[in-house]
C-alpha cells in the first residue's frame, strides 16, 4: 500500500506542476490581472518604491530571479512554481502534512493560484512554515524565547507579503488568548502583540513616508450595502472550497446552482467532521487561523475597498482549513482521498482546455509590435477612454505589461498626443490577439 500511495503522489506532483505551466500558456494573457501589472512594475523599477498598495516581499521576490536572465513576468511564473515545490518539498521533509500538501496543491483553485503572477503564490508557503511552527510551539518543542523569535519573524515576513497577514497575526493572537491558561500561550500572544508593533511602525515609517495619504484614500465607509457583501460572501466561499470548480459563471445560469452547491455541501462535510473527531491543539490553531481570517474579510469590506472575496483572497485562510480536512478525510478513508486530487485535475484540464489561448503566441505579437514602435524598454501609457471600459479593454494593457512591465493605466485624453502612450485601437489595428470566447 506504501508503494503504490508514494507513486500515487509522485504522479500527482508532477501532474500538478504541468498543469501550473499550462494553466498560464493556455491563457491568452498569462494569467495576469492589473494588480499583476502594478506588481511587474513596481519589481521593474525597484530599488525606487513605485507604491504603496503592495508590501516589498512579493515585487522583491520577483526582482530577484530577473538576475537569473528572467524578465518579470517568467520570473513571477518562476516564483508561483517554486512555492508549489517549496510547500511539498518542505512537507516531505518534515513529515508534516505530505499527503494533504499533495492533494490540496492539486486542487484546481490552487493550481490557479500557483500559475497566476499574484502575492497570494508567494504567501502560502509561508503560511505553511507558520503552521509548523505553530505545532513545534504547541507540542512543547519550542519554548520560550526560542518560540517567541520564530514565531513573530515567521508573522512579520507574512505581512511583508500581503497586508491581509494582519487577519493571520489577529488569529494567532486570538489563539493564546483562547488557550491563555496553557504553557504556549504567551508565545502566541506576544508574538502577535510585538508583530502588531511592526505593522503600526510599518504604517507610519514605510506607508506614511511615500504615500501619506493611502489610508485616507482606500479606506472608505459604506463601500456596499450588506446585502451585496453577504451575497458576494457566500460565493466566494462556495467557490474556495468547492474542490473542482473555483470560478462560477459571470453571467449567472443554472450551471452556478451546481458550483455553488457542491461548495456548500463540502462546506457542511468540513465542519460535520470537526464537530464529530476530536481536534489536537495545532489544527484547532489553524482552524481559528481560518475562520478568523475569513471572517475579517468579509468586515473588513465596510472600511477598506477590496475586490469582491473569492478563492483567491480567501485561499491564505482556506488554505489551513482544507489541511485540516484532508488529514480527517484520510483517518476515514485513507489512500481513497487521493481520487479528489485526480478529479479536481481532470475537471482542471477540461476548464484549461475550453478556454485556451495562446499566450506565447500572443506575446510575439505584442514584442514585435513593442520593437517597432520603440517601446519595449521604456516607461509607458495606456489610456482607456472610461473607467466603464476597463473590463473591455484592461486585458491587451495587461498582455503587454507582460512584455514591458514598466506600465501605467490612464484615463487622461490629453495622454495620447504623447508617442509613449497606447490604446486599444492603436494596438489593435496593428496586431491579432488569439482570443477564447469562453475567456
Amino acid at each position: 500500500m506504501k508503494f503504490k500511495e508514494k507513486h500515487i503522489q509522485i504522479s500527482l506532483v508532477i501532474i500538478t506542476l504541468v498543469m501550473t505551466i499550462l494553466r498560464f500558456l493556455m491563457n491568452e494573457k498569462g494569467r495576469v490581472t492589473p494588480d499583476s501589472a502594478r506588481y511587474m512594475r513596481f519589481a521593474n523599477v525597484l530599488p525606487t518604491v513605485d507604491n504603496t498598495t503592495t508590501p516589498l516581499g512579493y515585487p522583491l521576490s520577483i526582482r530577484f530571479f530577473t538576475y537569473f536572465g528572467f524578465d518579470e513576468f517568467w520570473s513571477s511564473k518562476v516564483v508561483g512554481i517554486a512555492s508549489f515545490l517549496f510547500i511539498i518539498f518542505f512537507a516531505w521533509k518534515k513529515r508534516f502534512y505530505f499527503k494533504e500538501s499533495v492533494i490540496l496543491c492539486s486542487l484546481f483553485s490552487f493550481v490557479s493560484i500557483f500559475s497566476a503572477t499574484l502575492s497570494e503564490a508567494l504567501i502560502l508557503p509561508f503560511i505553511f512554515i507558520l503552521i509548523y511552527i505553530s505545532h513545534l510551539i504547541i507540542t512543547e518543542n519550542w519554548a520560550k524565547w526560542k518560540a517567541f523569535f520564530y514565531l513573530t519573524i515567521i508573522l512579520i515576513l507574512l505581512y511583508n507579503i500581503r497586508y491581509s497577514a494582519l487577519f493571520l497575526i489577529g488569529g494567532t493572537g486570538l489563539f493564546g488568548l483562547i488557550s491563555f491558561r496553557k504553557k504556549y500561550a504567551p508565545a502566541f500572544i506576544f508574538s502577535a502583540a510585538t508583530a502588531c508593533v511592526f505593522v503600526v511602525l510599518y504604517k507610519f515609517l514605510f506607508i506614511d513616508y511615500f504615500n501619506e495619504n493611502y489610508i485616507k484614500i482606500f479606506l472608505e465607509i459604506g463601500l456596499k450595502p450588506t446585502s451585496v457583501l453577504i451575497t458576494e460572501f457566500f460565493q466566494g466561499l462556495a467557490t474556495s472550497f468547492n474542490p473542482f470548480v473555483h470560478i462560477a459563471n459571470p453571467g449567472g445560469g443554472i450551471i452556478n446552482f451546481g458550483i455553488y452547491g457542491v461548495g456548500v455541501l463540502n462546506i457542511f462535510l468540513i465542519i460535520f467532521l470537526f464537530i464529530k473527531n476530536k481536534l489536537s491543539e495545532s489544527e484547532k490553531y489553524m482552524i481559528i487561523l481560518g475562520i478568523s481570517g475569513i471572517l475579517c474579510s468579509f468586515f473588513i469590506q465596510y472600511f477598506y475597498s477590496i475586490d469582491p472575496l473569492d478563492y483567491r483572497l480567501l485561499c491564505p485562510f482556506s488554505f489551513p482549513i482544507w489541511l485540516v480536512y484532508f488529514k480527517k478525510l484520510f483517518e476515514l478513508f485513507g489512500i481513497k482521498v487521493y481520487t479528489i486530487a485526480a478529479l479536481s485535475l481532470l475537471t482542471g484540464m477540461a476548464f484549461t482546455w475550453l478556454s485556451k489561448g495562446n499566450y506565447l503566441e500572443n506575446r510575439k505579437e505584442i514584442s514585435s509590435f513593442l520593437e517597432s514602435e520603440k517601446l519595449e524598454n521604456i516607461p509607458i501609457l495606456f489610456y482607456i477612454k472610461d473607467v466603464e471600459d476597463v473590463e473591455k479593454h484592461v486585458q491587451i494593457a495587461e498582455l503587454v505589461s507582460t512584455v514591458n512591465p514598466n506600465l501605467k493605466l490612464t484615463f487622461k485624453p490629453n495622454d495620447t498626443l504623447k508617442k509613449t502612450t497606447l490604446t486599444p485601437h492603436k494596438v489593435l489595428q496593428k496586431i491579432k490577439i488569439d482570443k477564447n470566447k469562453y475567456q
